[in-house]
């Protein structure tokens, strides 16, 4: 059996959260993980309270999840979507675009997405604690989808 080291738990713990615009989900996903005892850095908007490019702003959160400052990370953008797509331009990262708990917990469970990313327009503060939770209550991956999570890793070691 192979135990956490301290510094692996103590990463685990740390999340960085990034946004384009001062969105109510975003700023209570900070809000949330803080009051569950995570050490949460801010990006984006949520920083400079004024719009943010939303490529920057996920290039930032995924940079530093990809580089193991961080064990995941929170990208917010309108729809979602633009912040996602340019989360995963970055080699290491798996982000994914969640509107529902069910989905957070699958992107988690079978896919070992390491960044989440969420709409402002359509995530409420309460949906987006849901989510948060679903996404903490899994701590290993689908063991079933290993073979294709490794596939995906190798993809990314083509970039």
């Amino acid at each position: 059996m192979t135990t956490e080291s301290g510094s692996d738990q103590a990463l685990r713990r740390k999340v960085v959260i990034g946004a384009d615009d001062v969105y109510p989900a975003a700023r209570e996903a900070a809000r949330y993980l803080a009051s569950k005892g995570f050490e949460v850095e801010l990006v984006g908007s949520l920083v400079t309270e004024r719009v943010e490019p939303w490529p920057d702003v996920a290039f930032e959160v995924a940079r530093r999840v990809a580089e193991g400052q961080a064990g995941f990370g929170i990208v917010v953008c309108y729809t979602g979507t633009g912040v996602s797509i340019a989360a995963n331009k970055i080699k290491g990262v798996r982000a994914a675009l969640c509107f529902d708990a069910e989905t957070a917990r699958g992107a988690r469970l079978w896919n070992d997405a390491n960044v989440l990313a969420l709409s402002g327009r359509l995530t409420s503060p309460h949906v987006a604690r849901e989510i948060i939770d679903a996404w903490l209550s899994v701590e290993k991956i689908d063991e079933s989808e290993r073979e294709n999570i490794e596939k995906l890793k190798r993809l990314d070691e083509r970039r």
